[in-house]
């Protein structure tokens, strides 16, 4: 558990071939991963939102653990996605994290049913006490339909010594520095939405699992890396020139725009699987001009 957890990791896209069933498209699955520790992440994040996992099979989820494990081949940290509605199904996932070889699993807060504060409590206690990785727990109110309190997960920190990190995406700068004041360095806070990573940062989070990284490594890594270090005019350059393409990544739900940007660039078909569909063409029109207009920056 001597893991650090800094930099930007990358919410990493699952690929899928556009074709009947669309199969996880392994060999693009590879070269992703290969151009993401080539362009220095600190780390990548499969099987989260981003990587649709709510539509991968229980065997598809755990292929694609394993195999973003053993292509990252410890050249970067692999943060697995282990979260679900249900205690014991989030359980399992966490303990294939674990024998897969995952550095920690990421656990979102459960969704749907919509537990008490005392519910969570409990689920993240009881995830965490199942393996002897290191857990980020994912708060995604707009997602979930119920939001963490920041007294539930000091609570859950208390009796869970490997809860170490939060994503936090709620979207609120404040709960990211309320974190910050109250837990100090028991928990390190990642930026769970792009556009706010350098807000985020300038009130004590040490980094952000991105969306943006999947098409724009290197420039999302300089970006916060600026930011940690405290180059804060260079760091609001850089923040300010990509902000719209974060933007665009999320003008339809995510995954669609960044998939479609990666298709854009030829690194993975656009493919999504249902209820999602493929971005509309004022969207793609939207994304295409973005990531042109962010290229002729020069940075």
């Amino acid at each position: 558990m001597s893991i650090r957890f800094e930099g930007t990791y990358t919410a990493l896209v699952t690929p899928f071939r556009d074709e009947p069933g669309q199969p996880i498209d392994w060999a693009a699955l590879d070269a992703l991963v290969d151009a993401q520790i080539a362009a220095g992440v600190a780390g990548l994040v499969p099987c989260g939102t981003t990587g649709e996992s709510p539509t991968l099979s229980h065997e598809e989820h755990g292929q694609v653990v394993e195999r973003t494990v053993k292509r990252a081949g410890r050249r970067t940290q692999v943060i697995a996605g282990a979260g679900s509605n249900s205690t014991r199904e989030a359980v399992g996932l966490a303990m294939h994290a674990e024998r897969a070889g995952a550095d920690a699993v990421m656990v979102v807060v459960p969704y749907y049913n919509k537990p008490t504060q005392q519910g969570l409590f409990r689920h993240f206690v009881e995830v965490a006490a199942s393996v002897s990785l290191p857990v980020v727990v994912y708060n995604i109110p707009g997602r979930t339909g119920v939001d963490l309190a920041p007294e539930t997960l000091a609570r859950i920190c208390a009796s869970a010594p490997n809860v170490v990190a939060v994503k936090e995406a709620t979207g609120n700068v404040l709960r990211a520095q309320r974190l910050a004041q109250t837990m100090g360095d028991r928990l390190v806070v990642l930026s769970g939405d792009d556009s706010l990573t350098l807000a985020m940062i300038a009130v004590g989070a040490r980094g952000v699992i991105s969306v943006t990284s999947n098409v724009l490594p290197a420039d999302v890594t300089r970006a916060t890396r600026l930011a940690l270090d405290g180059k804060l005019d260079e760091a609001r350059r850089a923040h300010l020139l990509l902000m719209p393409v974060h933007d665009a990544m999320f003008l339809e739900a995510n995954p669609a725009p960044v998939k479609a940007a990666l298709a854009l660039r030829g690194v993975i078909k656009g493919a999504v699987r249902s209820p999602l569909v493929p971005v509309e063409d004022s969207t793609r029109a939207a994304l295409a001009a973005a990531l042109e207009t962010f290229a002729r920056s020069g940075r």
